[in-house]
């Protein structure tokens, strides 16, 4: 019953602020009512109706001058605190004293005693003291309703920033997704070309089964290519198998002329990288070493974990032309590749990676990634599991 008077008395203030003024100075006035009720006309003897009148006029006029004194509190409030103080304390004093010549003037004037006159320090002591107290509690009311304010303003600030901070994260993913993409695809369109114009051979030459096994590995891959999400992360096996998709393609165009050289350590395999990490670093070697020598090459691909590190090392045998180092870091040829690799993985990885480069003196390049050795624990469990069962 209480909590429920409690919540009407809520409700009621917050569809108009200004009740909480009226209700808290209704129930001052008649707190002091009450109490000079009881403290004073029952302590000193039997009471007539012309003291209960007596009561009822000094609340009313205290609530009229406690008027006049929120009036001063409000306007003074801009000022500096000293001039609040003293300007605040004058007009205490003030109504204080005409409250009290108030209520001694009516006392007398119902009762006919004109010995209160007598009294009327203690009267004026009593006054002060009533008026200190209804300065206090509007001051307590005040500084409480403004720290509220401020605490809501607040509220509404840090939901806003964090919003404003979703809608920045949210454009930044957006942004990082669109570049990842950017950086995986920048490659494709050569090696798409030339894939059909190897497919446009095939069929010219009438090697039409060649043709066909060349367009099914070409959809097989675009399609795990488009499937793929840049940044998602699969397992080094799973990467290998997307990369002998590209591979047979490759295989297809140069025959005998390309030599595949893989090792991959069997806690290596279930380790996780991005997705098609390695094809554009592969499809480069293609380019600029396999397509152009005439004997062909080999393309060596190593994986090991070392420590708590995913260590992969590709290497190609190269065209036999030497390769200036400053073209590995330029916007086109063999640069484009490993540049995108490079800022893919800064993405991905902050920091918390290397990508070494080195010349080989045959002309081929050995490309070093060291990055976080990272399993999904489902494929770590089973990996554990059949290690154990073939032990």
């Amino acid at each position: 019953m209480f909590e429920r008077i409690i919540d009407l008395t809520k409700r009621f203030i917050s569809t108009q602020p200004s009740r909480k003024f009226w209700l808290w100075q209704i129930g001052f006035w008649l707190f002091v009512s009450v109490m000079s009720f009881a403290v004073l006309t029952l302590w000193y003897g039997p009471f007539a109706w012309q003291h209960i009148l007596h009561i009822v006029l000094q609340a009313i006029l205290g609530l009229v001058l406690s008027l006049v004194l929120y009036w001063v509190f409000m306007h003074i409030w801009d000022k500096s605190t000293r001039s609040r103080a003293v300007l605040g304390f004058f007009a205490v004093m003030t109504v204080s004293f005409i409250w009290t010549l108030a209520r001694v003037y009516a006392f007398v004037s119902l009762t006919g005693d004109d010995t209160e006159w007598a009294q009327f320090g203690g009267w004026h002591f009593a006054s002060i003291f009533i008026f200190l107290c209804w300065a206090g509690l509007f001051h307590g009311i005040r500084y409480y309703d403004l720290l509220q304010t401020e605490h809501v303003i607040l509220l509404q600030a840090e939901s806003e920033a964090k919003e404003e901070q979703l809608k920045r994260m949210k454009a930044q993913s957006v942004a990082r997704d669109a570049q990842l993409k950017m950086l995986r695809y920048q490659l494709n369109p050569h090696f798409l070309c030339n894939t059909l114009n190897a497919i446009n051979s095939l069929v010219e030459s009438n090697e039409t089964v060649k043709a066909q096994k060349m367009t099914v590995q070409l959809s097989k891959f675009l399609r795990y290519s488009l499937d793929n999400n840049p940044d998602t992360k699969i397992s080094l096996e799973t990467e290998v198998n997307a990369l002998n998709l590209y591979l047979e393609i490759e295989k297809t165009r140069f025959e005998d002329r390309l030599k595949l050289d893989f090792e991959i350590t069997p806690e290596a395999r279930m380790a996780l990288l991005p997705s098609l990490l390695l094809q554009p670093i592969i499809e480069n070697s293609m380019k600029h070493a396999i397509a152009q020598s005439e004997s062909g090459g080999t393309i060596e691909f190593r994986a090991d974990v070392v420590g708590a590190r995913l260590v992969l090392q590709l290497s190609d045998t190269g065209s036999g032309a030497k390769i200036a180092k400053s073209k590995l870091k330029s916007s086109t040829g063999r640069g484009v590749g490993l540049r995108n690799t490079d800022e893919r993985l800064k993405a991905l990885y902050s920091n918390d990676y290397t990508m070494d480069i080195t010349l080989l003196p045959s002309g081929g390049l050995k490309t070093i990634i060291n990055i976080p050795c990272e399993y999904n624990l489902a494929d770590k469990v089973e990996s554990t599991i059949t290690k154990e069962r073939l032990a």
